[in-house]
């Protein structure tokens, strides 16, 4: 069996990283059985969530676990679109994920009280004592991270305007079809669900939950997503 690691649930979503969510998203498209497990993410392969463990086997980051699903189970995320829907696909696929991901992560940890609702939870379980300070020691680190990849640099309004039209050019190419690239779900829409799922969590006060909140596509997509793999919730992590 499939074992998939990730953070574990928070805020009344699945996990609090969007990237785990997009994981498991994957296995139910491929229709695989599977569990869910909290992990450290100091142990993870390359130190990052989501890595699955699959017959020994470690694969660690949504792409890879992508790739290791369509070739070793025979699965085609994308059966049924060309080459240039493909295409489409991915480089929808990086807007998300190297782009608004960036947004997402500025408006939960450095806006005070979207900290407290959600990322403060990771620290919950250390000891009193040094909970403080390693608190403030991965928030910095976070800071830095944003700076070094060049969001930080930006005001907080200038960040939201970016991200916010990255959520209008996503609705805009959706528009009234069911899933991204038309009537059948692709790899894309395990990247999408996962986000749109994050943004419209009501435990985060942001203009861009504002701006998904704003398109009834999105917020009928995201149900949509809900309805058909998981009509009965998500897996709860042992």
């Amino acid at each position: 069996m499939i074992t998939l690691y990730g953070f574990g649930p928070g805020c009344g979503l699945p996990d609090l990283s969007p990237f785990v969510t997009k994981a498991e998203t994957l296995l139910r498209m491929a229709n695989l059985t599977y569990r869910v497990r909290r992990a450290d993410v100091r142990k993870a392969p390359k130190g990052k969530l989501p890595y699955i463990e699959d017959d020994g086997l470690l694969v660690a980051d949504t792409s890879y676990i992508r790739a290791h699903i369509e070739q070793k189970y025979a699965v085609d995320f994308d059966a049924g679109y060309t080459p240039q829907e493909r295409a489409i696909g991915l480089a929808f696929q990086r807007v998300l994920e190297d782009h608004a991901y960036w947004a997402f992560v500025h408006a939960r940890w450095m806006i005070d009280r979207n900290f407290e609702a959600g990322p403060k939870q990771y620290f919950a379980k250390l000891p009193a004592l040094v909970r403080p300070v390693v608190t403030r020691l991965v928030r910095r680190n976070v800071a830095r991270t944003l700076d070094a990849q060049g969001f930080g640099r930006h005001s907080r309004g200038e960040i939201e305007q970016l991200a916010i039209a990255d959520i209008d050019a996503i609705a805009v190419t959706l528009a009234d079809r069911p899933f991204l690239l038309g009537a059948r779900a692709s790899g894309i829409d395990a990247s999408l669900f996962a986000f749109v799922l994050g943004g419209l969590c009501p435990a985060f006060e942001t203009p861009l939950r504002t701006a998904l909140e704003g398109h009834t596509n999105l917020v009928a997509y995201r149900d949509r997503m809900m309805q058909v793999y998981f009509p009965n919730g998500f897996s709860a992590p042992a």
